[in-house]
C-alpha cells in the first residue's frame, strides 16, 4: 500500500479530531482514545462509500492540552487527530451519516451533552471531508474553528512532518496569505501570534497507540 494517495486523481482526505477529559467506560481519557482508535477506523471503513482502492489512515501522536471555552475548572484534555486518504468523493448524505455514527460512538464511551464546551468522556469532531461545504445546525464543513485550535493544529502538523508532504486541508475562510491549500505551518504560526502560546508537544506513545 502506498504511504499517501495525495497525488492520485480523485484523491481526497477526511479529518476527525478526538478529545476527552473525563474518565469513561474504558478508563482515563488517554485510555478512552486508545480504545476508540480501532473502533473509529472500522467506522470510517464502513462509512466511506464509492471509494476506489484502500483507505490510508494517518494517526497523530497523543497530546495533553488546556480546555478552550466552557467551565474554567474542567480538567485538561487528551487530544489526537485522524486523517484518512482515499480515492473517492463523498456526498453530503455520507457526511451526515458519519456524524450520526460519531455521536453513537461518543455515547458508547459515556458522552453526555449537558453544556457547550463542557467536560466530556469523548468528543469526535468532523473537521473536513474532501471539498464538501455544508452549514446546518448540526454540522458545518469544513469545521469553522479548526484553524484556530492549537489542539488540532499540533496533531495535524505532527502527521504532516511524519509523512513528509502536505496534508490536503481546506482553505480557511478569510485566510488570504496564500493561494490554494494553506500550509499548516503558516496556520500554526498565525495561531501562535494570535494566542501568544506555543503549540502543545506530543506525549510518549502509550501501549496500543501507533505513534
Amino acid at each position: 500500500m502506498r504511504a499517501s494517495l495525495a497525488d492520485q486523481p480523485g484523491a481526497t482526505s477526511l479529518a476527525i479530531a478526538l478529545g476527552a477529559n473525563l474518565p469513561g467506560p474504558a478508563g482515563s481519557p488517554i485510555h478512552t482514545l486508545v480504545a476508540v482508535r480501532p473502533q473509529l477506523e472500522a467506522l470510517v471503513q464502513q462509512g466511506w462509500p464509492g471509494r476506489h482502492g484502500p483507505l490510508v489512515f494517518h494517526w497523530s501522536p497523543l497530546f495533553t492540552t488546556a480546555p478552550v471555552g466552557g467551565p474554567a475548572d474542567q480538567p485538561p484534555y487528551g487530544n489526537a487527530v485522524l486523517v484518512v486518504e482515499a480515492v473517492a468523493e463523498p456526498a453530503v448524505a455520507h457526511a451526515q451519516e458519519l456524524l450520526q455514527a460519531l455521536h453513537q460512538l461518543e455515547q458508547h464511551h459515556g458522552r453526555e451533552r449537558r453544556e457547550r464546551w463542557g467536560p466530556r468522556s469523548l468528543d469526535l469532531d468532523l473537521l473536513w471531508w474532501g471539498d464538501l461545504q455544508l452549514s446546518t445546525p448540526s454540522l458545518a464543513l469544513p469545521h469553522p474553528l479548526w484553524p484556530q485550535r492549537g489542539f488540532v493544529l499540533a496533531p495535524l502538523l505532527a502527521i504532516e512532518r511524519r509523512r513528509g508532504w502536505p496534508i490536503r486541508c481546506p482553505q480557511p475562510v478569510g485566510f488570504v496569505e496564500a493561494a490554494g491549500p494553506t500550509p499548516l505551518a503558516t496556520l500554526a504560526a498565525a495561531w501562535r501570534r494570535a494566542s501568544g502560546m506555543a503549540l502543545p508537544q506530543p506525549l510518549p506513545p502509550p501501549e496500543g497507540w501507533p505513534c
